[in-house]
Protein backbone atom coordinates (compact mmCIF):
# COMPACT_ATOMS: atom_id res chain seq x y z
CA UNK A 1 0.00 0.00 0.00
CA UNK A 2 2.83 2.39 0.50
CA UNK A 3 4.37 1.95 -2.71
CA UNK A 4 1.29 2.17 -4.26
CA UNK A 5 0.53 6.12 -2.76
CA UNK A 6 4.02 6.73 -3.46
CA UNK A 7 3.33 6.06 -7.02
CA UNK A 8 0.12 8.01 -6.75
CA UNK A 9 1.92 11.39 -4.77
CA UNK A 10 4.52 11.32 -7.81
CA UNK A 11 1.80 10.97 -10.48
CA UNK A 12 0.17 14.36 -8.75
CA UNK A 13 3.59 15.96 -8.40
CA UNK A 14 4.08 15.48 -12.37
CA UNK A 15 0.82 16.48 -13.38
CA UNK A 16 1.17 19.80 -11.30
CA UNK A 17 4.62 19.96 -12.70
CA UNK A 18 2.83 20.02 -16.19
CA UNK A 19 0.12 22.42 -15.12
CA UNK A 20 2.60 24.52 -14.20
CA UNK A 21 4.34 24.41 -17.37
CA UNK A 22 0.91 25.19 -19.33
CA UNK A 23 0.62 28.19 -17.21
CA UNK A 24 3.90 29.50 -17.86
CA UNK A 25 3.86 28.74 -21.38
CA UNK A 26 0.16 30.67 -22.07
CA UNK A 27 1.99 33.46 -19.94
CA UNK A 28 4.30 34.35 -22.47
CA UNK A 29 2.40 33.17 -25.69
CA UNK A 30 -0.87 34.56 -25.22
CA UNK A 31 -1.75 38.14 -26.80
CA UNK A 32 -3.11 39.85 -24.22
CA UNK A 33 -3.58 40.72 -20.75
CA UNK A 34 -6.98 39.00 -20.27
CA UNK A 35 -5.84 35.99 -21.80
CA UNK A 36 -2.46 36.06 -19.84
CA UNK A 37 -4.19 36.07 -16.60
CA UNK A 38 -6.65 33.21 -17.45
CA UNK A 39 -3.61 31.20 -17.97
CA UNK A 40 -1.76 32.25 -14.87
CA UNK A 41 -5.09 31.92 -12.70
CA UNK A 42 -6.45 28.24 -13.99
CA UNK A 43 -3.74 25.71 -14.41
CA UNK A 44 -2.03 27.36 -10.93
CA UNK A 45 -5.19 26.98 -8.97
CA UNK A 46 -5.68 23.01 -10.51
CA UNK A 47 -1.58 22.74 -10.31
CA UNK A 48 -1.30 23.35 -6.82
CA UNK A 49 -4.48 21.46 -6.19
CA UNK A 50 -2.42 18.22 -7.31
CA UNK A 51 0.72 19.32 -5.64
CA UNK A 52 -0.63 18.94 -2.31
CA UNK A 53 -2.79 16.37 -2.66
CA UNK A 54 0.80 14.56 -3.73
CA UNK A 55 1.95 15.74 -0.52
CA UNK A 56 -1.10 14.12 1.69
CA UNK A 57 -0.30 11.45 0.15
CA UNK A 58 3.22 11.35 0.71
CA UNK A 59 3.01 12.55 4.47
CA UNK A 60 0.35 10.38 5.03
CA UNK A 61 -0.65 12.40 8.34
CA UNK A 62 -4.33 13.36 9.47
CA UNK A 63 -3.68 16.96 10.96
CA UNK A 64 -1.65 17.71 7.94
CA UNK A 65 -4.30 16.74 5.44
CA UNK A 66 -6.47 19.06 7.18
CA UNK A 67 -4.29 21.71 6.64
CA UNK A 68 -3.98 21.16 3.15
CA UNK A 69 -7.15 21.27 2.43
CA UNK A 70 -7.37 24.46 4.09
CA UNK A 71 -4.89 25.86 2.03
CA UNK A 72 -6.78 24.48 -1.30
CA UNK A 73 -9.63 26.13 -0.31
CA UNK A 74 -7.85 29.27 0.49
CA UNK A 75 -6.29 29.42 -2.83
CA UNK A 76 -9.21 28.04 -4.91
CA UNK A 77 -11.77 31.27 -3.59
CA UNK A 78 -8.94 34.26 -3.90
CA UNK A 79 -6.94 33.71 -7.11
CA UNK A 80 -10.35 33.46 -9.36
CA UNK A 81 -10.94 36.60 -7.26
CA UNK A 82 -8.17 38.46 -7.38
CA UNK A 83 -7.26 37.83 -11.38
CA UNK A 84 -11.10 39.28 -11.55
CA UNK A 85 -10.42 42.65 -10.05
CA UNK A 86 -6.71 42.77 -11.62
CA UNK A 87 -8.82 42.46 -15.09
CA UNK A 88 -11.46 44.66 -14.23
CA UNK A 89 -8.66 47.41 -13.02
CA UNK A 90 -7.02 46.84 -16.27
CA UNK A 91 -9.92 47.14 -18.21
CA UNK A 92 -11.03 50.51 -16.53
CA UNK A 93 -7.39 52.04 -17.33
CA UNK A 94 -8.11 50.66 -20.53
CA UNK A 95 -5.15 48.66 -20.94
CA UNK A 96 -7.42 45.85 -22.19
CA UNK A 97 -7.21 45.54 -26.39
CA UNK A 98 -11.09 45.75 -27.22
CA UNK A 99 -10.48 44.23 -30.59
CA UNK A 100 -9.99 40.49 -28.98
CA UNK A 101 -12.61 40.48 -27.27
CA UNK A 102 -15.80 38.34 -28.01
CA UNK A 103 -18.41 40.11 -25.50
CA UNK A 104 -17.80 43.53 -23.94
CA UNK A 105 -20.81 44.00 -21.21
CA UNK A 106 -18.28 46.57 -18.82
CA UNK A 107 -18.19 49.71 -21.71
CA UNK A 108 -21.50 50.60 -21.48
CA UNK A 109 -21.04 50.46 -17.79
CA UNK A 110 -18.18 52.68 -17.50
CA UNK A 111 -19.23 55.19 -20.18
CA UNK A 112 -19.26 58.06 -17.87
CA UNK A 113 -16.76 57.26 -15.08
CA UNK A 114 -13.58 58.54 -14.99
CA UNK A 115 -9.98 55.90 -15.42
CA UNK A 116 -8.54 54.67 -13.16
CA UNK A 117 -5.55 52.42 -12.87
CA UNK A 118 -2.08 52.55 -13.57
CA UNK A 119 -1.70 54.24 -17.40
Amino acid sequence: MTQVLDVLASVCFVLACFFALVSAIGMFRFPDLLSRMHAGTKPQVVGLGLALLGLALSLRSIPVAVLLVFVAVFQGVTAPIASHMVGRASFRARQVRSDLLVVDDLTETLQGEEPRGAP
